[in-house]
């Protein structure tokens, strides 16, 4: 399940994008990345391309394409840029075409784009810079759209985890995720990129928009999931397996599912008439 950004769980640390070690870490297994990781509602795809004067999409952070993908799907065509060249090295062969490059220094070259989208990565981006990148990108009347899957665990199984990942490793950025419920650390994360986009003064105000969805999730689908995120990618293997082990125990003792609720939230904007 997606951790929630690194700097709500400890404060006095730097801001997410500046973990850019966090970000370059889940290449270390793209194919389980992109098998386990959630994709997004149609709805919200939906939304962004019915918003857009035209087709031509760049996705930021794209990893293994899973939104890019989605987009795709829906008519568009669609440029990936990542930071990890394993991640679109996959979605590449997945069909898209992605260039590997931290968004703040990647070069646009003159290209300009209907709408530019981000899926569970922003927090990796400087919110100023980014947004400041993203308007360069843009035709006028194009969208930017920010978005991520806030996962929230049945009340039974919270303390259960919890207790695992204090047993196993108390000090660790996953451990920490259980501190601050997940939809008030994305609260957040949103206000902060709301706020980069008011501070290029290119774009409209920016909207907030939230998609609610469920998803049944059996006892190997969550291990399988589990390894993928932030504060498990760089875990050495021995912890990993105990934490596993912990997580599976706990799910098999509610019957071996669950059904998992998340939120899509969602920051978007239109980029201004000025060129």
């Amino acid at each position: 399940m997606p951790t929630v950004p690194p700097e709500q769980e400890r404060p006095s640390e730097r801001e997410p994008h500046q973990h850019r070690e966090v970000a370059e870490s889940f290449g270390t297994d793209a194919e389980r990345y992109d098998r386990a990781r959630p994709r997004y509602p149609q709805a919200l795809v939906d939304r962004i391309v019915s918003a857009c004067p035209g087709l031509d999409v760049l996705d930021v952070g794209c990893g293994t394409g899973i939104a890019a993908r989605q987009f795709a799907a829906a008519g568009c065509k669609v440029l990936g840029v990542d930071v990890d060249a394993r991640m679109a090295a996959l979605a590449r062969q997945r069909g898209l075409e992605v260039e590997v490059a931290a968004f703040e220094s990647w070069d646009p070259a003159g290209r300009k784009f209907d709408a530019v989208v981000s899926g569970q990565a922003w927090h990796w981006v400087d919110p100023d810079a980014g947004a400041a990148k993203a308007a360069r990108a843009l035709r006028p009347g194009g969208r930017l759209a920010m978005f991520w899957n806030a996962a929230q665990l049945p009340p039974e199984l919270v303390e259960s985890f919890a207790e695992v990942y204090r047993r196993v490793i108390p000090d660790s950025l996953a451990a920490r995720q259980w501190a601050v419920p997940v939809l008030d650390a994305y609260a957040t994360q949103c206000d902060r990129t709301a706020d980069g986009i008011r501070g290029t003064g290119a774009f409209g105000d920016p909207e907030q928009w939230r998609f609610d969805w469920e998803r049944p999730y059996t006892r190997d689908e969550l291990l399988d999931q589990l390894p993928t995120t932030g504060g498990h990618t760089r875990l050495p293997a021995a912890e990993l397996r105990e934490v596993l082990a912990g997580v599976g125990a706990a799910i098999d003792a509610v019957g071996g599912g669950f059904m998992m609720r998340y939120a899509t939230v969602v920051v978007a904007a239109t980029r201004g008439d000025a060129a």
